[in-house]
């Protein structure tokens, strides 16, 4: 028996030490343990505090109840079965005084241990430098202070309750507190005094509770705007002060009770409590709302309104928004865009929602490598000017391995990372269709120049590996397959890690922890790990930097850069709080959910509401060597400056910021969602218009998606459009920025643009120093009398023009499908000008290699829209045949139908196909047929040439394919008497 127990024991001791231990020993490589030790010794005395703060009061109040018993009981008919009862529990009352504050007193302290970043914020205060406008407080009151004392008041509530509760079972059971049909309830002097004193301490926690409710009245939350009403202000302010007011007095009834006697003195004490929270609590707040509020709403709540309003675009940095009133323009005449030729020159073409599977099937080679769904984009200096690119991390994919399935070597010691990036021009593409890498190959080779391309921290990478050998033996990590263009071709290129990048398991102990917390025995006996093995585990960079920084919240994006040599993974952290008084309140889930994003895939690393955000820190996670730096980026945010106080020195001061790294940084994606959210209804400044909710505004949904089904059949609300990365100038700017922009419809009514958010995400390649433009919100806002096409209008007459339908139909010949790229709205040329790639991509029912390749541009201004193989062809049709501009796609020969169509006044024009084949090669069914089947060839032959790694024969089938569609397209013009090519009819409005 003993040495069962002896060895559950040690299996425990074990159990623990595998998770406590390997936590230290991580936290430890990483740099970051003073963080862990900070958060467990604040868990810790937490713990500690609340497990004595439950136990002591509950053992005292069972001790007083047994030792101040009545030595003879009386002794009734009721009392005899309670008096067995008390017999048959005396060999127990030792054990359970004891274990029951004990098990209690766990239970307080773990409750008490989850509050450690309130504790330490509230340790920490820093003032905000602004005063709510009810009471006067600084918001450090209501963000630091209060949500501690509120947790205090409801912890020492309960810890009283419990006691109280302890205290009236154990005097029921030792007889302090009796009950006979004939002389009713009766209760010692002792337990008089227990109960008493019990009873008034509770009830003056709930009259200091009543004190400070007043104060939350200022986060509480209304049907039209968060913060304290007229009601709750005039009604259940007062209220509260009465209440606490009632609460001292019934407390003195019950300190009365204690030396009166008479059970009616707390009984009215009890009534008179209730009666004052139904009177004066409940009754008079809603004959105020319902009789004085509710008839004269409007005025009355508008002095609250604004409180609201102000309080809300101070708490999400929409101070200083830059309003402009923009008339745009409809006429479409030459020349329009010369003044914006830079922008023009930048549009971004390549979507980086669609490309992936291209990206895929041209750079990730091998079926282990693979890239994000969604790619990024970013800018990098090229030829001496910053370009828009589309970049993605090869990482390696063991979902596309399958690599669950292989053996455990393969698993953890051989595929252990991937390798590089691809990146290509964002605004042009080969003249087949293809993105224009300007960084590719394994190793890979272009603009980027050298850097480390060895990939083993990213959002896919194993759930663990074992890496490192002592110097001079056999390498055993798979790095890459050597390409067909040298002697080494197909050869097997293997690497032995060298960096810093997880725990070490030099020792057979530090292993047997490991092999526990992995379930694998492996870890202890595999003859690969050696002295100089290293254990890199909790490789998502996300997840890297929610450990090391678990106070913030953290954008649901990251995002690759190559800086400094190097491949990092930048990633937003944000400061939140619900605490900033008469600050909306939004769900952050809701609010970056769009057709992209999927808020629950990331939702365990940030707050799920807030009224307060802020972009309080930048982290980079090396992908080679995971090791995290945070730096404090926001250095004005009083949140922030907290968190500094409480890790001193864990996050680097933005003067350390390199001018690489800053060039790379942008502005990130959730805060700019979050910030439109608000904007959509807090661009109305006047409470008196607020209250209306006229000009209440909304983000349009993405109208490349279609709604999707649920379950029981239902249409769901279709997603919201995605902001847009890319490089434009604003009309109030002088030259272009790297820009973030989303679009708003009214929230009732026609679907017209109504107004355009741009930020400044240029922070400039300063060492140290963001540029001073960077976060610059621009908001331009179009007159209701002057209606502009909103995205989802510009969609819907694209996708029913008959003419441009004809030529997206003869693109879907030869089993192919289109598939609309992301649709942008730019403000230049004095209008807005909307620009949309369109793919072509192979069918399932085609057999053929599934990836797609961008075939048309479609642009719509004003009263015009047309379509085009190249951008600059569709700029230069829409504004009479020279858009004073050249796109970044001028120099690209493609061949295809292009036109234009004044919808004002139905004149269209068609620039027939230069490159079209002759016309005396058979009748024209003849020619379409033949062109289908060169198409079905060409696209079999791609596929083999891929699967071969052929490039040079991949290159001449996609040239075929070209030329077969061409031929395809010109001769269903002949058979249907029209031209393809024709511009669309733009509704308009």
């Amino acid at each position: 028996m003993i040495t069962a127990v002896v060895i559950g024991a040690l299996l425990v001791v074990l159990l623990l030490m595998s998770e406590l231990v390997t936590r230290f020993l991580w936290f430890d490589q990483l740099g970051y343990d003073r963080v862990l030790m900070t958060s467990w010794i604040a868990q810790g005395v937490l713990f500690l505090i609340g497990a004595i703060a439950f136990a002591i009061p509950l053992y005292v109040s069972l001790r007083i109840a047994y030792t101040r018993r009545p030595v003879y009981p009386p002794v009734t008919r009721e009392q005899e079965a309670l008096e067995q009862f008390r017999s048959a529990v005396d060999p127990l009352r030792r054990g359970v005084t004891i274990i029951a504050p004990i098990v209690v007193g766990l239970f307080g302290g773990l409750a008490a241990s989850r509050s450690w970043q309130e504790a330490l914020l509230f340790m920490h205060p820093q003032s905000f430098g602004t005063a709510d406008p009810i009471f006067g407080n600084d918001v450090s009151f209501y963000v630091f202070t209060l949500p501690m004392i509120d947790l205090a008041l409801a912890f020492a509530r309960f810890v009283c309750l419990v006691a109280l509760i302890g205290a009236i079972i154990g005097h029921f059971v030792y007889g302090g507190v009796s009950w006979d049909q004939s002389e009713g309830l009766g209760v010692t002097r002792a337990a008089r005094r227990h109960l008493g004193v019990l009873a008034a301490l509770y009830v003056l926690l709930l009259g200091v509770s009543h004190w400070f409710e007043r104060y939350g009245l200022l986060t509480g939350s209304h049907s039209r705007f968060d913060g304290a009403s007229y009601t709750d202000v005039h009604a259940i302010l007062p209220a509260k002060t009465i209440l606490a007011i009632a609460a001292v007095i019934v407390a003195a009834l019950f300190v009365l009770w204690i030396f009166r006697g008479d059970w009616r003195i707390p009984a009215i004490g009890a009534g008179l409590m209730i009666l004052a929270t139904l009177a004066v609590g409940t009754a008079y707040p809603w004959l105020i709302q319902r009789f004085q509020v509710t008839p004269n709403e409007r005025s009355l709540e508008q002095q609250y309104i604004q409180h609201n309003i102000d309080a809300t675009r101070t708490a999400y940095g929409l101070d200083d928004v830059n309003e402009i009133g923009y008339e745009a323009a409809t006429d479409a005449t030459p020349g329009a865009l010369r003044t914006d030729a830079d922008t023009a020159a930048q549009i971004r073409l390549l979507d980086p929602s669609v490309v992936s599977p291209t990206f895929g099937q041209r750079e990730a080679n091998r079926r282990y490598w693979g890239f994000d769904d969604v790619l990024s984009v970013d800018r990098y200096k090229i030829d001496g000017g910053l370009q828009d690119t589309v970049i993605g991390v090869r990482e390696l994919r063991p979902d596309k391995l399958d690599l669950s399935e292989q053996s455990w070597v393969n698993q953890h010691i051989t595929y252990t990372h991937g390798f590089g990036v691809a990146a290509a021009y964002g605004n042009h593409r080969s003249a087949d269709g293809e993105p224009d890498f300007l960084e590719s190959g394994v190793p890979g080779q272009g603009a980027l120049g050298k850097f480390e391309e060895r990939v083993y921290f990213g959002k896919h990478s194993p759930d663990y590996s074992i890496v490192g050998a002592p110097k001079g033996s056999d390498p055993q990590e798979f790095d890459y397959q050597a390409g067909t263009g040298d002697t080494t071709a197909g050869t097997q290129i293997s690497n032995t890690f060298a960096g810093d990048g997880g725990p070490s398991l030099s020792n057979w102990f530090v292993r047997l922890l490991y092999a526990i917390k992995f379930r694998d025995p492996n870890v202890v006996i595999s003859s690969y790990v050696n002295s100089d093995s290293q254990v890199l585990y909790d490789r998502n960079p996300e997840q890297r930097v929610h450990a090391v920084a678990p106070f913030l919240s953290l954008d649901s994006g990251m995002y690759p850069a190559v800086v400094d040599g190097r491949l990092v993974w930048v990633v937003d952290g944000y400061t939140t709080t619900t605490q900033y008084p008469y600050s909306q309140s939004i769900g952050l889930d809701d609010t970056i959910r769009d057709s992209q994003t999927d808020p629950s895939e990331t939702s365990s690393l940030r707050s799920s509401e807030a009224n307060y955000l802020r972009n309080g820190v930048k982290a980079t996670v090396d992908a080679y060597d995971g090791s995290v730096t945070l730096y404090a980026w926001d250095t004005d945010d009083p949140i922030l400056k907290a968190w500094q106080q409480v890790f001193p020195g864990e996050m680097k001061s933005i003067d350390t910021v390199s001018g690489d790294l800053m060039q790379h940084l942008r502005y990130p994606e959730d805060l700019f969602k979050t910030q439109r959210t608000v904007l959509a209804r807090y661009h109305v400044t006047s409470a008196n218009e607020f209250y209306g909710q006229q000009d209440f505004w909304q983000i349009p949904p993405d109208p490349t998606k279609g709604a999707t089904t649920a379950a029981d059949g239902t249409t769901q609300q279709r997603e919201a459009q995605p902001p847009h990365y890319l490089t434009l100038q604003m009309p109030d700017e002088d030259s272009p920025r790297f820009t973030m922009s989303s679009s708003y419809v009214p929230a009732e009514g026609q679907q017209v643009l109504s107004g355009f958010l741009a930020v400044d995400s240029e922070t400039g390649d300063a060492a140290g120093k963001p540029a001073d433009s960077y976060g610059k919100l621009t908001l331009l806002t179009l007159p209701a009398s002057n209606p502009v096409n909103g995205p989802g209008q510009v969609q819907a007459t694209f996708n029913s023009d008959p003419a441009v339908s004809q030529a997206l139909n003869l693109l879907k010949s030869g089993n192919s499908e289109v598939i609309n790229g992301n649709l942008l709205t730019l403000p230049i040329g004095g209008g807005l000008l909307y620009v949309q790639p369109v793919y072509l991509q192979s069918s399932t029912a085609g057999g053929g290699t599934q990836y797609p390749l961008l075939q048309m541009v479609l642009v719509s201004f004003g009263e015009k829209i047309g379509f085009a193989p190249t951008l600059d062809q569709a700029l230069d049709e829409v504004f009479g045949g020279d858009s004073g501009a050249n796109a970044g796609d001028a120099g690209v020969s493609a061949e295809g139908q292009a036109g234009a169509k004044d919808t004002s006044t139905g004149e269209t024009t068609t620039d027939e196909d230069q490159g079209a084949p002759s016309q005396d090669a058979g009748d024209a069914q003849t020619r379409l047929d033949q062109a289908l089947a060169d198409m079905r060839t060409a696209e079999d032959d791609a596929a083999a040439a891929m699967q071969a790694g052929d490039w040079t024969k991949y290159g001449d089938a996609q040239t075929r394919l070209g030329d077969a569609l061409d031929r395809a397209v010109a001769a269903n013009q002949e058979l249907t008497g029209s031209g393809a090519g024709q511009a669309s009819d733009g509704g308009g409005n």
